[in-house]
């Protein structure tokens, strides 16, 4: 797992870093020291931590104007043990909105598994981004299972072209708008 690295071919458009109003600001990385794991995995050190020990992030991009985020994730996502809705929510989700942000795009490709706990974070969450939207984009099939079969899906989108968009060869906006006019499509 160390070898594999957040998406980075965007680091001219954003850096979470580099941003005054992202939680990540002033964020020094290692190329060399690996601080972070998941069990007995080491994870590369570009992943950002919120507090989760099993679910690490990557802010790949934010457009404050336009009020989207596109977020890349890696790990267990556990509320059952962990809380990970509450610490996503409290430490980055909620500055966001703060920020104007209402549109969420989570990359999934790398999330293993899903342990749900109840839903009012993620209830919280989507009555605050009002006419906004969170999508799960490429999720592996049985974590979206488990998103469903806990009723999560009400509030994070998945399904059709969000499971298998080729999303690497986009820019930012070009994901965007894409992603826009699916859920444009699915909300009228």
């Amino acid at each position: 797992m160390h070898e594999i690295e957040p998406y980075y071919r965007w680091r001219d458009d954003y850096v979470a870093a580099e941003d005054m109003r992202s939680p990540f600001y002033s964020t020094e990385y290692s190329e060399f020291n690996f601080d972070k794991q998941l069990y007995n995995y080491l994870l590369h050190p570009q992943w950002d931590s919120f507090g989760s020990n099993t679910l690490y992030l990557k802010i790949l991009f934010v457009d404050y104007d336009h009020g989207y985020t596109i977020i890349e994730l890696i790990g267990e996502w556990n509320d059952a043990i962990n809380n990970d809705i509450m610490l996503m929510k409290r430490e980055l989700f909620d500055l966001m909105v703060d920020e104007g942000v209402t549109k969420f795009i989570l990359v999934g490709e790398n999330v293993l598994n899903f342990h749900s706990s109840d839903d009012s974070y993620y209830e919280e969450w989507f009555q605050e981004v009002e006419d906004g939207w969170i999508t799960g984009i490429n999720f592996q099939d049985h974590v979206i299972s488990e998103f469903k079969h806990n009723n999560i899906d009400y509030y994070i989108n998945f399904g059709g072209e969000l499971d298998d968009m080729a999303w690497r060869s986009l820019k930012p906006l070009q994901f965007f708008r894409k992603v826009e006019e699916l859920m444009t499509k699915r909300l009228n």
